[in-house]
């Protein structure tokens, strides 16, 4: 029943491809790298002291849970323009005990939302990442959370508004874990404005005053201390009690060129004023950053609601623009990539097809498997509730090719046993009935099950590993296993049942006008 085949499968290819519908979209799968590092955001203005404080509060909080073998927390940044971190960034590494030895039934998830409900700290915004992509995500992008927003205009001020307010309209969206708006304008500086007419009473100049705060508050070298090949600087500042505060920067001695001792309040005005902690730029726009932290949510659907909301709760003022970033910036590029690859691939496919059987015919039938396989990949991605990803994409584009060689393997073989039946009537002096013809291809088809069905498995069973394994890059390969693995299986399904029927149909075409034409001879 060749129609009947037709319907049927076309039916379940409409079927089968629904689910695409209902699949998320991200860059790629989380990828668990054995460990965590814990980068919470504190407000800016936090002193030292009450930096170093937290830092070793978590750190014990942290070490309450029986997972975890090792904490070490840092605070602020070492004196090197590669690491540009804030004092209100805190990046922990939480080293993990091998999972042997961990409680029954505690997963990665359940100890990150473990540590999440310990660590609730009035001015702490959590976020639990893994190093290494947290790594390459803020050298990339600068964000190091999943989804950033990146708001650039130029005043610091307005940002710091805008981001309170996306900060409070984002909170709201379903699977939002975290979201915290950088204050671009809260630290706070110690001002020294020096009056130059005070200054020139006494035969000082701006260098000289300035030197002197200099030396004060953050020392000068005057030599080093060498143990071995260690090089240690000798610093020479004020003692703590005559640089602590405001008050005492104001008594700070000033030696004149006349030998009189002289304050700093006699020759400048020194106060308190409010100021950016960091000034970040893109494309020569000042820029203030949002960091988001989603759970149970796929990137792609997540950012279309988010720009929904915001379009719809927030005006920007004139000479403002939002941009999101972090993961969602690969998102988009990967998808333009694919866009492009994807059809590239299929083109390639089909000409090698046709320069194979040199026949449209015979191209359009092969390559008609390639949707059914597809249809049987998308099928297993969404039981799986995997999503689109870059890694899938590569499954689909592998998956193609497979899909073709299995479509090539069955026609190849009935258009031998078609010229075969063609030289046997030739032989005979009569011409090819549909009867003929009908058996020919069932007969042919029937043939090619076992070599059909050898191909299929041997590609199943060496995925089957891959799709069963464990350990890290197991979820990226997984992922890219999936679409092979179940349209491999469906396209096995649909060249045995729709090639010989598309097959029959279109050399039944042939059939009937040779018969036509050989009525009309006679």
């Amino acid at each position: 029943f060749p129609k009947t085949s037709l319907v049927v499968g076309f039916i379940v290819l409409i079927g089968t491809s629904i689910p695409i519908f209902k699949i998320g979209s991200e860059f790629m799968p989380p990828l668990d790298e054995g460990d965590l590092m814990f980068m919470p955001t504190t407000y800016p203005g936090i002193s030292i002291d009450k930096a170093r404080e937290l830092l070793q509060q978590t750190d014990k909080i942290i070490r309450t849970v029986p997972e975890v073998e090792n904490v070490f927390g840092k605070i602020g940044r070492a004196e090197t323009a590669t690491d540009p971190a804030p004092l209100t960034m805190i990046e922990t590494m939480v080293q993990l005990r091998p999972r042997e030895e961990w409680r029954e039934g505690v997963t990665m998830d359940s100890i990150r939302d473990e540590l999440n409900v310990k660590i609730d700290i009035p001015g702490l915004n959590n976020t639990w990442v893994m190093p290494i992509r947290t790594r390459i995500d803020m050298l990339a992008t600068g964000i190091k959370t999943p989804i950033g927003v990146k708001i650039a205009g130029p005043d610091l001020n307005v940002i710091q508004s805008i981001g309170e307010e996306l900060e409070s309209v984002l909170g709201d969206v379903p699977g939002t874990v975290s979201v915290y708006s950088e204050r671009v304008h809260g630290a706070r500086y110690i001002n020294v404005n020096i009056d130059r007419d005070r200054a020139a009473r006494y035969g000082l100049n701006i260098e000289n005053i300035q030197e002197v705060v200099r030396t004060a508050v953050g020392g000068t070298n005057i030599s080093y201390s060498i143990d071995g090949l260690a090089r240690y600087p000798i610093n020479l500042r004020y003692p703590q009690r005559l640089r602590d505060s405001v008050e005492s920067l104001r008594s700070l001695p000033i030696l004149t060129a006349q030998g009189a001792r002289i304050a700093l309040l006699d020759v400048a005005d020194i106060e308190i004023t409010d100021g950016p902690p960091v000034i970040k730029s893109e494309n020569a726009r000042p820029n203030g950053w949002l960091y988001i932290d989603i759970v149970d949510r796929d990137l792609g659907s997540y950012v279309t609601e988010a720009k929904a909301v915001v379009e719809s709760s927030i005006t920007l003022p004139v000479g403002y623009s939002l941009t999101w970033s972090g993961q969602y910036e690969y998102l988009i590029r990967a998808q333009q990539r694919l866009m492009l690859i994807g059809p590239i691939t299929l083109f390639i496919v089909i000409l090698l097809i046709y320069l194979n059987f040199r026949r449209t015919r015979e191209v359009i039938i092969v390559v008609s498997t390639v949707p059914f396989a597809l249809a049987g990949g998308i099928l297993l991605v969404f039981l799986l509730d995997y999503d689109l990803s870059v890694a899938v994409g590569v499954g689909f584009i592998a998956l193609a090719g497979v899909a073709a060689e299995l479509g090539i393997l069955m026609l190849t073989y009935l258009n031998l046993q078609y010229e075969q039946l063609k030289q046997r009537m030739n032989a005979l002096n009569r011409t090819i009935t549909t009867d003929d013809l009908r058996t020919t291809v069932l007969t042919s088809a029937s043939q090619r099950i076992r070599p059909i069905m050898m191909t299929t498995l041997t590609i199943v069973l060496g995925l089957t590993p891959v799709m069963f394994g464990s350990g890290t890059g197991s979820e990226v390969m997984r992922r890219i296993a999936a679409p092979m693995f179940g349209g491999v299986i469906f396209a096995m399904i649909m060249v045995l049942l729709l090639i010989p029927a598309i097959y029959f149909i279109w050399q039944s075409y042939n059939v009937s006008q040779s018969t036509d034409v050989a009525e009309n001879s006679s």
